[in-house]
This record gives C-alpha cells, sequence and structure tokens, in this order.
C-alpha cells in the first residue's frame, strides 16, 4: 500500500520531489487546519507535514489510526503533542538547524537597522515628513553585541558581527568555544550591563520563560537595544515596553510573540506597536526561499528514511535507531514498544517458530517506549505479523519487504 502524505501550511515544493521519490500520494493543503478540519483530514493519513501553526493534541492523533510519522517542517516542535506520538509509535522530527542563516542574516540587519534609526525614517517619508538628521544614528563598529545562546544560530552571528567590526561577547548555560576574538560572560547579568545591542537565541522552556523580564531591562543600558528572534515566551513584551517609552531603552526588534495569529486574516496586537524604534516582523526570521528549500528537503529527507528503512535517528521523541539493510532478500520487521523485560525474547520465539534466522538486530529504549529493527530471513508475512502484534506489549508493527 503507498504512503499517504498530507502536507499543510504552504510546505516548500522541494519536499514533494524527496517524497515522490517511492510510492506515494502526495495532498497539500495551503492553510493550518483546526482541530475539527484535521481530524477529518488525517482519515487514511500514513505521514503529516506541517509548519508551526496547525496543532497536533492528543485527541487529533486519536483520530488518526494510520498516522506514522510527523515531520515539522521548521525548527520547534511545540506545535505536537510529543508524548502522545511516541505512546502511539508515532516519530516526530524537524529541521532544528537549515534556517540558522536566515535568522543570523536577519539579526544583522536589525543591528544596523536598530542603529540608523532606519524603519522610523522610512515611515516617515511614506508619510511624507522628510527627516534628515544624524541625531541618535550610529554605526555598529566598536559597538559591544551580546549574545545569550551560543548556539548554531548565535555563533553565526558571532562571526558576521566580527565582521563589521563589533565586538562579541556573549553566554550560554552550556560551555561553548568562542569563534574569533568572542569572549564568554560568566553571568546574563554581566552580559546585560556591558552590551550595546542584545540578541536572543535560546529555546521555550520553563528556564527561559521571560528570561528578560523588568528586572533584567533594568540591567540594561539606556540607550542599548534588544532583539528577540528566538521564541515568543522569552520576553516580557509588557515590561520592554515600558521600558522603551521610558526611554530606558534604545530600541528593540521583535520576531516571535507569545501568541501568534493561525493566518494572514487574524488581528494581531502587540504592546510595543507605535513605540518609536521598535521593529516588528511577523516570525519570518527563517522565512526565505533557500532556507525554506533546505527544511523542505531535510525534512521530507527524514521521513522517507523512515518509511523506507525504519531510521528514527534526528527524532525529536523516540528512540534514535539506525541499521542498514543487508541483504535484499531479507525482511526488515519495525516494531515499537513498551519497555518492560521479556519483549524481545517474544519477538525471537516468533520468529523461530517459522524458521527463520535473525541477520541483524538493533533496539533501543528511551523511557517507557522501546524501537527495535531486524532483518529476518524471508518468511509469510502475514503468519509473521500476527504472531508479533500478538505480543501484549507491542504498540506499533511495520514489515519492509
Amino acid at each position: 500500500m503507498s504512503d499517504r502524505v498530507l502536507l499543510l501550511e504552504s510546505v516548500h515544493e522541494a519536499a514533494d520531489e524527496v517524497l515522490s521519490s517511492g510510492d506515494v500520494a502526495v495532498k497539500r493543503i495551503s492553510g493550518a487546519m483546526d482541530e475539527s478540519a484535521l481530524r477529518t483530514a488525517l482519515n487514511d493519513i500514513t505521514v503529516l507535514g506541517l509548519r508551526s501553526k496547525t496543532q497536533i493534541t492528543e485527541a487529533v492523533l486519536d483520530a488518526a489510526p494510520d498516522l506514522e510519522a510527523i515531520g515539522c517542517f521548521c525548527i520547534g516542535t511545540n506545535q505536537v503533542d510529543l508524548d502522545a506520538a511516541a505512546r502511539r509509535g508515532i516519530a516526530v522530527f524537524n529541521s532544528p538547524f537549515s534556517n540558522t542563516r536566515s535568522v543570523a542574516e536577519l539579526t544583522l540587519s536589525e543591528i544596523i537597522a536598530l542603529h540608523r534609526g532606519l524603519c522610523d525614517r522610512s515611515r516617515e517619508l511614506h508619510e511624507g515628513r522628510w527627516h534628515k538628521t544624524s541625531h541618535g544614528a550610529h554605526e555598529v563598529r566598536g559597538r559591544i553585541l551580546g549574545i545569550v545562546g551560543y548556539g548554531h544560530i548565535g555563533s553565526q552571528i558571532s562571526v558576521l558581527a566580527e565582521s563589521l567590526g563589533m565586538q562579541v561577547v556573549y553566554h550560554d548555560v552550556e560551555p561553548k568555544m568562542p569563534l574569533g576574538n568572542a569572549r564568554t560572560l560568566d553571568s546574563l547579568e554581566e552580559l546585560l550591563a556591558v552590551s550595546d545591542v542584545v540578541t536572543l537565541h535560546v529555546p521555550a522552556t520553563p528556564a527561559t520563560k521571560h528570561l528578560i523580564g523588568a528586572a533584567e531591562l533594568a540591567r540594561m543600558q539606556p540607550h542599548a537595544m534588544l532583539i528577540n528572534n528566538a521564541r515568543g515566551s522569552v520576553v516580557d513584551l509588557e515590561a520592554l515596553a515600558i521600558a522603551l517609552q521610558e526611554s530606558r531603552l534604545g530600541g528593540a526588534a521583535i520576531d516571535v510573540y507569545p501568541t501568534e495569529p493561525a493566518s494572514g486574516e487574524a488581528p494581531f496586537s502587540c504592546p510595543l506597536a507605535g513605540i518609536p524604534n521598535v521593529i516588528l516582523t511577523p516570525h519570518v526570521g527563517g522565512s526565505t526561499i533557500e532556507a525554506q528549500a533546505l527544511i523542505a528537503k531535510e525534512v521530507a529527507g527524514k521521513l522517507v528514511r523512515f518509511r523506507s528503512r525504519g531510521t528514527t535517528m534526528s527524532s525529536v521523541n523516540v528512540p534514535s535507531v539506525d541499521l542498514p539493510r543487508l541483504h535484499p532478500d531479507h525482511l526488515r520487521v519495525l516494531h515499537f514498544h513498551h519497555n518492560v523485560p521479556g519483549v524481545l525474547s517474544a519477538m525471537h520465539a516468533a520468529i523461530a517458530e517459522l524458521d527463520a534466522n535473525i541477520h541483524a538486530e538493533y533496539l533501543q529504549s528511551l523511557g517507557t517506549l522501546s524501537y527495535v529493527i531486524l532483518d529476518i530471513d524471508r518468511v509469510d508475512q502475514p503468519a509473521l505479523h500476527e504472531r508479533i502484534a500478538a505480543i501484549p506489549e507491542t504498540i506499533r508493527l511495520r514489515i519492509l519487504a
């Protein structure tokens, strides 16, 4: 039976070529879907692709018994109930690094734009006002850039900023090797106090919720700029609005928000709207043609490898297992099961009953979930399926010829 793939939210068309390399039927829906519509749309779907707006809840998964894999064509996976998916043996994949250059370039452009007040000058001309002034306009050369989170994006920004003559300091909760002349600082407080620009590149976790609030903003210099292209929960926007309105900060650029509209037709409001030298963008940090094409190819490739080989390497919610195909004449058994003693022995016994030899095997466990790939002699597939599916701990079984 062919795979039935549903792609939502205008996933880049580069995914189609990768997904269609096998016996696959791809269906597209351009926008996000609410829970009710999604429960209907997922009937008979084996692979789902989405971006950040569609929410995959446990109720949605309950209505999709054929669903075996979800591809998040973006960095984050917060839109998917990962635990509920894992309990059903549904592997979830994402693309954590493919848009890093796009986010880094946006951040660099915002650093320059904020120091020159470019968005305000542009808006004034659109309104018919000629306001030519150097007041408040500065070069970025020699300024101190503070990077919070020195991962793939933060480290790229570090290199780009140094090429402009900026001094770079950074703080990360994990030890990270500095690039170029960047210096690590021991605390967020020290970074906030010395930086002319602070840019945030941290994940959304309980520890980073309102990482920048009123107390942190008070530590920053009055001329300093704040940039958040990370996650909407990281900055207290109400506190930021007050600091800007009271001239305790020089400007801000925000691309992510605690609550974002589900579509372009939905209204949007933000406490920062209308404040001078504030750049607001609609979560477009990774929205370049180049980034979306890379993401599409990467996530689609992961989905294809999972469907064709059972590979779960780089999945965010199930054990990571990859077993090379040794011989085209072997059957491949893919088995998600509860992580309790005796399951593998029961599988071995079921295979032995059919006089089949096991040629390769790889099992990994993650919490209460285990996943194993076995390559065995060819036997009667319905009989094999019946025996292994009857093992009480089985969650999901698939056999590849």
